[in-house]
């Protein structure tokens, strides 16, 4: 069985490269919040961009089912921490989802928002 970190912290990678090679600025990675954590927080010029990085290797099985509403409210609350741990919150912020599995990478821009 596979080390699920390991498998997690590889797929967080070649997200970060990705976005690197479109020009994003990393901030930083894994931030942990009380009520959940961001795998990747990045620049995408003036935006701040929250990163869910999802990799699916059953078939049958896409990364973007495994975002559900549970982990839309975990991520907006570690948004909400960071944003005020940094004084950030009247940043421009939105979240992204990368999603990898065997077709390759999809990025998703601006998947959802509070309250959805």
């Amino acid at each position: 069985m596979p080390n699920l970190r390991r498998v997690g912290r590889k797929a967080e990678d070649r997200a970060a490269e990705y976005l690197i090679g479109l020009g994003y600025t990393m901030v930083t990675r894994r931030y942990h919040a009380g009520i959940g954590e961001i795998d990747l927080v990045a620049l995408d010029g003036d935006a701040l961009v929250f990163v869910e990085v999802k990799e699916r290797r059953a078939p049958g099985f896409t990364p973007e089912e495994a975002v559900g509403n549970r982990k839309m409210d975990a991520l907006w609350g570690a948004a909400r921490a960071y944003l005020a741990e940094t004084g950030e919150m009247a940043r421009e912020c939105r979240f992204d989802l990368i999603a990898i599995d065997a077709s390759g990478i999809r990025h998703h821009k601006n998947v959802f928002r509070e309250g959805m």
